[in-house]
């Protein structure tokens, strides 16, 4: 190809880059699990009021990665992000005008084996803490906060009780051993 020619397709794609469609892609799209035929979890759709002000949140503050957007007329209307120690995803989605965003009976788990640290790194970000770390009785050191649209979450260390049946004994044993 020619020095001429090479800037016309050079020039094209620039050109085209500038009329791209409004979705932002921004991770390679990972083939779907193997299941043998099981039911397997793709992620959790959140109804937020700016789309935005949520990616502020589970991006840069929780340090989830954005697989995609979609704006409307530039705003963002719809994100797609995966969990930083994960595949797991999370879905944020324009909600409606005046439609209820309330998720009674919902809550959002994340887990971290750092759990005092990164609340701690939440803090000096100025974020409010509903409650700090502590061991619940069922042997899972927990936290607890509010997205900017009030869904509730819990940051957690379940260690090596996460598979395991929760019991009251358990707990008192895994509090003998982390008495934090």
């Amino acid at each position: 190809m020619t020095k001429k020619a090479k800037k016309k397709v050079s020039a094209k794609k620039k050109t085209s880059a500038k009329r791209a469609p409004s979705r932002k892609t921004t991770a390679k799209a990972a083939s779907a699990p193997e299941a043998d035929g099981k039911l397997t979890f793709n992620h959790a759709m959140i109804y937020v009021k700016d789309v935005g002000r949520g990616l502020g949140f589970y991006r840069d503050l929780l340090g989830f990665k954005l697989i995609e957007d979609f704006r409307y007329e530039g705003v963002p209307v719809y994100a797609r992000l995966r969990a930083p120690g994960g595949d797991c995803t999370i879905a944020l989605h324009q909600a409606g005008p005046g439609a209820s965003l309330a998720s009674d009976g919902v809550r959002l788990y994340f887990e971290i084996r750092e759990l005092d640290d990164f609340c701690h790194k939440l803090q000096k970000k100025n974020f409010y803490i509903t409650q700090l770390p502590r061991m619940m009785p069922w042997g899972w050191r927990h936290a607890y906060l509010n997205d900017p649209d009030g869904h509730e979450i819990s940051l957690y260390w379940a260690g090596e009780n996460r598979m395991k049946k929760t019991v009251m004994k358990a707990a008192k044993q895994a509090e003998k051993q982390n008495p934090r």
